[in-house]
Order: structure tokens, then sequence, then C-alpha cells
């Protein structure tokens, strides 16, 4: 997409976690956020089903995440957070979008 004059990178989120892929409705959104891959910070935007609400998290709300003893089921979580009666999963967005999806991104604007 073109933010601002700038080209950023959109991933659908659906397809990163192996999710059938869905039709965009006009609850559909793309999320900017920023990765860290290596020594580079980069933009990209990540297609997800919806947003409910943005929240203000602080640090001292966040809990690690559960050990589920199975190996890598809970490396794309930062973290729990309790706000207001529930319990929010913090997804860590730089494993799920971490070095090898900047890789395939460098490869796909050097061709």
């Amino acid at each position: 997409i073109n933010l601002r004059g700038k080209v950023i990178p959109v991933i659908d989120l659906r397809l990163r976690f192996g999710m059938e892929e869905i039709e965009h409705t006009d609850r559909t959104c793309i999320v900017i956020v920023e990765i860290e891959a290596g020594q580079t910070t980069v933009q990209m935007g990540i297609v997800v089903d919806s947003v409910s609400e943005v929240l203000n998290i602080q640090e001292d709300d966040i809990q690690p995440p559960p050990d589920l003893s199975a190996g890598n089921r809970t490396r794309y979580i930062l973290g729990m957070a309790r706000m207001e009666g529930a319990v929010k999963i913090l997804v860590d967005i730089d494993q799920v979008l971490g070095e090898a999806e900047v890789k395939k991104l460098e490869c796909a604007t050097t061709r």
C-alpha cells in the first residue's frame, strides 16, 4: 500500500498462520506495525479480520505467556494482559513477521 507517500508491504495474517483465506469485508482492516528484523526496523501492514478496540497497556500489566510444555505453541505470544476483568493475549509481531519475512520482501523488491 501507499501510506503517506511511502510504499509499505502488506501480509495477510490469516495466510501467515496457515488459516483459510476468506473474502474481505467492511470490517477487514490493515494494521501498520513496525517489526525488528536483525538490525533493521521495517514498517509492514497486516490484514486482519477486524479490529474491535485499541488499548494502551502498561508494561506492569503484562504477564509472561503460560508454559504449555509443548514446544513452540507460545512462540508467537508476547504475554497476557489483564484489563478490566478480561485477559488479552498479546501477539509478538517480531516473531510472526521476523527476519524470514523481511528476507522474502528484499528478494521480491530486487526483482
